[in-house]
């Protein structure tokens, strides 16, 4: 059986193209927004299922937010997601978890740099579709399964998203 892909890697697939043009319409603050929101309600859990007693990618999106509120500066909230790496990294026996903890480090850190977010894609919608299909699952299946939660995390955006933004973050997708 063959390893578990750890993320998505298709940049041409429609469904994240299409959540890269919008994406690119927002502010880096409702990007930021969406993406801790979004990784606290449906990655967390998918964390914690595993590792009920790590908080370090609870933590990570808990400095995310305080930043945002502008309670505390950068480097102790990117200590905090850098905590969050570090259990992605500690967790590489299991495919859910580690996809898990790389989405929330990935959705923290786009405090820092908008284009983070699209980690929330990359690596969520692979640990949502590796806990309904089990690791092991045909890739065609897994690639399905994080399209539909690709689709999600759209229409968790739209519904936030500010029209007409006028201060859109600029991103350079050359990662």
């Amino acid at each position: 059986m063959p390893k578990p892909r750890k993320m998505l890697s298709d940049w041409d697939a429609p469904y994240i193209q299409e959540l890269m043009r919008l994406v690119e319409t927002q502010s880096k603050a409702t990007l930021a927004m969406w993406a801790v929101d979004y990784a606290e309600l449906v990655i967390m859990p998918l964390w914690t299922k595993y590792y009920p007693h790590d908080p370090r990618p609870q933590n990570a999106l808990h400095a995310a937010r305080q930043w945002l509120a502008g309670t505390i500066k950068l480097p102790p909230a990117k200590a905090a997601i850098l905590e969050c790496h570090a259990a992605a990294r500690e967790a590489d026996a299991n495919p859910v978890a580690q996809a898990a903890a790389r989405a929330i480090g990935q959705s923290a850190s786009t405090i820092h740099s908008a284009r983070h977010c699209i980690g929330l894609a990359l690596y969520g919608a692979i640990a949502v579709a590796y806990d309904t299909l089990g690791p092991d699952a045909d890739w065609p299946q897994v690639e399905q399964c994080a399209a539909d939660e690709c689709g999600r995390m759209l229409e968790a955006l739209r519904a936030i998203a500010v029209e007409n933004e006028p201060n859109p973050a600029k991103i350079d997708w050359k990662c």
